[in-house]
């Protein structure tokens, strides 16, 4: 399969915690579909101080993963939300 293209999508979002609404990463995300995964190389801005997990509450968000050998957080269904 193909990588995701490198300079990605110009439009931000805000990713939150759905439990206490702290920042977790500001992302360019390209198309109008639900977060299902965060390319590392897309974040712009990351509140994170260790991976998948929320600074403020410590919920766990997510998990590392290769995508389409690409490293990638995969998101668990209704722990981030977009801003």
């Amino acid at each position: 399969m193909a990588k995701p293209n490198k300079k990605g999508p110009t439009r931000t979002v805000d990713i939150l915690c759905a439990k206490c609404k702290s920042p977790l990463f500001k992302y360019r995300k390209g198309g109008k579909g639900a977060l299902v995964k965060c390319f590392k190389e897309r974040i712009v801005t990351d509140f994170t101080t260790t991976p998948c997990e929320c600074p403020n509450c410590g919920a766990v968000f997510g998990r590392e993963a290769l995508v389409r050998g690409t490293p990638a957080y995969k998101i668990i269904g209704g722990k981030a939300v977009m801003k």
